[in-house]
């Protein structure tokens, strides 16, 4: 199960924001993303709010969708009460979990009720997650029709002790097929792949890239994987039934990733993200680092609109028993003030290659930049031009660069 929620403030059951969530709205994107809790079966790694069948407590998948609709429903009633302007949502993404275990009806009618309260954007991006084992192409079609323009393949590994150890379900040879159909289908595809996983190798993540390149993606994410406290896994180390991967064998993997990465042509874009053009980036996630707004819709779903932050319930019961009673389903929030906003600003920006200007950090922030130039962590003829922009090593080692950049 997911840990606990966040420290913040109770939130009201109407749901309405502060006046201040409106200010320099205008400016600002407005992406949804909509979380989709169920999952065939519970990964050892993860700690996400998802739940599988034997968990729901007599909630229904089938039921779920409407439930979404009516969030999507009630948030644009919230915004325009507390006089956020009305914006086309320039991003949706579908995550979980499995969205793709729904039938595609339901993401169909969800992303209907998205466009129908605001409006999207003139090539708006629209991506969902899906397991290779959980679409066919008559789905990833139907997906494609209704409007999705990408997909987000969790092949994690092409290395079946790899997946094992994971508790991935899927035949690393279904992922080629999954690709081929989703490209007919006129989708962008991403995969998704971990590195660091107890008894994985180099030559066995080597395998896993170079497999995953072979497919062609527009973009691909490298994710090390994080042993979370509560987990099957973490129990597993625990015990000294598995052995963690240490920090060395994590840069060596990150290396490896990036060196086979630019050899085929594909640009980081943020430490874990690379794509093969700028058109094909997350656009979505770059909204997230960049501080633009979003609505998350859906059990445990964050939301964010100018500095205000929320939460809503985790269980799929409880956020059904709130929906439909015409309340907000959020459980907590909070209100960012301006130092919180500021190191949130330089945490996330300081990830992304468009970097931060080093005009836009204190004076003590700024006094660093040679210190970090001198010590290989940021890249000197970008610090020179003006913007803050991580090396390799800097990219292995960027929570002391925000440290010494924050502090």
């Amino acid at each position: 199960m997911a840990g606990p929620h966040p420290v913040g403030d109770p939130a009201p059951d109407d749901g309405l924001l502060p006046a201040s969530a409106a200010v320099s709205a205008a400016e600002r994107d407005f992406g949804v993303y909509l979380h989709v809790p169920f999952c065939r079966v519970r990964c050892g790694y993860c700690d996400f709010n998802t739940y599988t069948a034997t968990e729901l407590r007599g909630v229904k998948q089938s039921d779920y969708a409407s439930q979404a609709v009516l969030e999507v429903e009630a948030a644009a009633g919230i915004l325009t009460a507390s006089g956020v302007p009305a914006r086309e949502v320039a991003t949706v993404f579908f995550g979980g979990g499995t969205p793709t275990l729904l039938p595609v009806t339901d993401l169909v009618k969800m992303l209907s009720a998205v466009r129908d309260r605001w409006g999207l954007q003139d090539g708006a991006e629209v991506t969902t997650e899906a397991n290779p084992d959980s679409v066919d192409a008559a789905y990833l079609g139907a997906l494609a029709d209704a409007g999705f323009t990408r997909v987000s393949f969790g092949m994690q590994s092409a290395v079946p002790h790899v997946l094992a150890t994971l508790e991935r379900t899927h035949d690393p040879e279904r992922v080629p097929l999954v690709v081929e159909w989703a490209r007919a289908a006129g989708l962008d595809v991403s995969l998704d792949l971990i590195y660091g996983t107890p008894g994985e190798s180099l030559a066995n993540w080597r395998t896993s890239l170079e497999q995953a390149l072979s497919l062609h993606p527009d973009h691909l994410s490298a994710y090390s994987l994080i042993v979370e406290d509560g987990t099957k896994l973490a129990r597993q180390i625990r015990r000294g039934e598995v052995a963690p991967t240490d920090d060395d064998q994590q840069a060596d993997f990150y290396e490896l990733a990036d060196e086979l990465l630019a050899a085929a042509g594909y640009a980081w874009y943020e430490v874990s993200n690379w794509a093969t053009s700028d058109a094909h980036r997350s656009r979505h996630n770059l909204a997230y680092w960049t501080g633009q707004d979003w609505w998350g819709v859906g059990p445990g779903a964050h939301s964010h609109v100018g500095g205000v932050r929320w939460w809503n319930v985790k269980h799929p019961a409880a956020y059904a028993e709130r929906m439909l009673a015409g309340l907000s389903p959020a459980a907590g929030r909070e209100m960012l003030d301006a130092p919180t906003r500021e190191l949130e600003r330089i945490l996330l920006q300081s990830r992304i290659r468009a970097g931060i200007p080093v005009a836009s950090l204190s004076p003590a922030g700024r006094i660093e930049v040679a210190g970090l130039i001198a010590d290989e962590l940021i890249n000197a003829k970008a610090a020179l031009a003006g913007t803050i922009e991580l090396t390799l090593r800097g990219r292995l080692l960027a929570d002391a660069v925000v440290r010494r950049l924050s502090d």
